[in-house]
């Protein structure tokens, strides 16, 4: 399989409605493993938030897999996505699945969790499949597996909208040195034949990782935590591409605003997935490199509500729901 043409991508886009939507991980989970292992995941939780997405007109989320949950329990992990994929599905929202992640603490281990550090920005965050492996190439058996498993379970499921198959390659001060698995992870993907689009979005200035990016995915996703002006000409520049553009990741409040943002995505019909819906043990309110002493911050750095399903900021909900229930040009 090859990659989309930009008429196939284009005719793709045009098809679904606006994608607008969240960075999803349920508030009781500190990170991927958490989320999905057997003995953590959580229906009713994830459907009470799912519920509360659907009251904002979300109809997409990003979610974030691992390759440590396929190498334990490859049939309970596809049954959970099954599961996860119906209840998304029942509350109109089509997820977007992210399969490797280079960001936060890189030696994922399998059963409890650590509990979170009291003001730390996703103190439990894991990569996958960590940048031990990531830089060892005799390292990587299985991760094809993962990746096939996994597309190849839902290479047909109507209930997908995208596969972002890395997230953030080159973060931790890793740069160029994520390249050749982020490479090797197109192909293994391609192999599977998945009917929906494949992407891994630019998020830093590194020309080598952007190139292949641009070069590699069908769909344009992008991240981007500035100001509207910025934002908007990061779109100009990427409208070039002549591919749907997506923003995998906005929101950071005191620079990325709801009122500012969200106006230039709806106008220029670019999807927008902000981080985070639930405040809770990935504790994204505070800051990325702020520690502090877990009290509450006046300004939440990401997320939109609090665990009673309550809004941080009610203006911003009331923006979101005005832009979801018209469509964009």
């Amino acid at each position: 399989m090859t990659r989309w043409t930009a008429e196939q991508a284009n005719a793709w886009y045009a098809a679904q409605p606006w994608p607008v939507g969240c960075n999803f991980i349920p508030s009781n989970a500190i990170n991927q493993l958490e989320m999905w292992q057997a003995e953590t995941f959580d229906p009713a939780t994830i459907d009470r938030e799912l519920g509360w997405a659907e009251e904002l007109g979300f109809n997409t989320l990003r979610v974030y897999l691992h390759d440590l949950l396929y190498a334990a329990d490859a049939g309970g992990f596809l049954g959970r996505i099954d599961r996860f994929l119906d209840l998304a599905g029942a509350h109109g929202i089509r997820p977007a699945l992210v399969l490797f992640d280079d960001c936060w603490n890189p030696d994922a281990k399998l059963g409890p969790q650590p509990a979170p550090k009291p003001g730390i920005h996703n103190s439990g965050w894991v990569q996958s499949p960590g940048v031990r492996i990531a830089n060892d190439p005799a390292l990587w058996t299985g991760l094809d597996t993962y990746v096939q498993g996994v597309i190849g379970a839902f290479a047909q499921d109507e209930r997908i909208l995208f596969w972002d198959l890395y997230n953030e390659p080159g973060n931790n001060q890793q740069s160029a040195r994520s390249l050749p698995l982020l490479k090797q992870t197109f192909a293994w993907a391609r192999e599977a034949s998945p009917s929906q689009p494949l992407t891994a979005g630019i998020w830093f200035d590194n020309e080598e990782l952007n190139a292949f990016q641009l070069a590699a995915s069908d769909i344009i996703t992008f991240h981007n935590y500035n100001d509207a002006a910025d934002l908007q000409r990061q779109i100009d520049a990427l409208r070039a591409h002549g591919r749907p553009l997506i923003c995998t990741e906005w929101l950071r409040r005191g620079h990325s605003e709801v009122a500012e943002c969200l106006p230039v995505f709806h106008k220029e019909r670019v999807g927008c997935i902000n981080w985070g819906l639930v405040s809770g043990k990935t504790q994204t309110i505070f800051a990325w490199d702020t520690p502090t002493d877990g009290t509450e911050p006046e300004l939440w750095f990401h997320d939109l509500l609090r665990q009673d399903g309550t809004p941080f900021n009610p203006a911003e909900i009331e923006t979101f729901k005005r832009y979801t229930r018209q469509a964009a040009p």
